[in-house]
């Protein structure tokens, strides 16, 4: 059973907004923490009560073992989330890994019966699409040179070398945990799913992104998007008007 404690250490709020009607919930990229999504939240304040999960092994979860399983990363992170006792409505967005995590978290969700009303998943492709991907058994810096292709890495933890180094044992095991995950092509979840995804993405492709709406028996949506695999980057106006649309209705 997860404590407040520890719950506390998976989900952060940086604009709290108790009143809100609705809750947001964030979902990072391998490599990526909760604070990618501080302006999202800091945009959103006024429609929803914004969360970002902080996975084990970086900023102030450091000194703690990362999680090479979608599996494991899901339990703990459902279990961080239900210790908040919030009944508001739930809707998830993930981004990359946090797209397949945002759909693993979601099934447990709806296995207590209170799932998201709303899952957007953007930068992956369908949970039960495969690619053979390795960036997990290269050595540092083969993971680095990754990251460095991707952009989507802050600059000044590239450039640092002795941050980078503590890092990339995280980052190492978040790319095991997505790269050795699998789906069975009949896995569903009952939310509306919303697919987010870049024109010039090299991890997904269209036909990979449509592949979501095999894995929802609610409504689906596909959204494309000028740009790469951190499309949003660019492209954060239009994604928090997508998102402020749906909280708002």
């Amino acid at each position: 059973m997860t404590t407040v404690a520890s719950a506390d250490l998976w989900v952060r709020g940086y604009h709290p907004a108790p009143d809100a009607e609705r809750r947001l919930v964030c979902f990072p990229h391998a490599g990526g923490s909760a604070s990618f999504y501080f302006p999202v939240s800091q945009a959103l304040s006024e429609v929803a009560d914004v969360s970002a999960l902080q996975y084990p092994g970086r900023q102030d979860r450091h000194t703690e073992k990362g999680i090479d399983s979608i599996t494991e990363l899901a339990d703990q992170a459902a279990d961080a989330l239900r210790a908040l006792d919030d009944e508001r409505p739930l809707t998830f967005f993930g981004h990359s890994m946090g797209a397949v995590l945002a759909f693993e978290v979601a099934r447990r969700f709806e296995q207590d019966g209170r799932g998201p009303v709303h899952v957007f998943a953007s930068g992956r492709r369908a949970p039960s699409t495969h690619r053979p991907e390795n960036v997990h058994q290269r050595d540092d810096d083969g993971i680095i040179a990754e990251m460095r292709k991707l952009s989507g890495t802050d600059p000044r933890v590239l450039g640092d070398e002795e941050l980078l180094r503590m890092v990339l044992p995280a980052i190492r095991s978040d790319y095991t945990a997505i790269e050795t995950y699998r789906a069975e092509p009949g896995t569903r979840i009952g939310a509306d799913v919303t697919v987010l995804v870049g024109d010039d993405d090299p991890r997904t492709s269209l036909d990979e992104a449509r592949a979501w709406e095999q894995h929802t028996t609610g409504a689906f949506d596909l959204k494309v998007f000028p740009g790469g695999h951190f499309y949003l980057t660019d492209q954060a106006p239009a994604v928090i008007q997508l998102l402020k649309a749906h909280l708002a209705a």
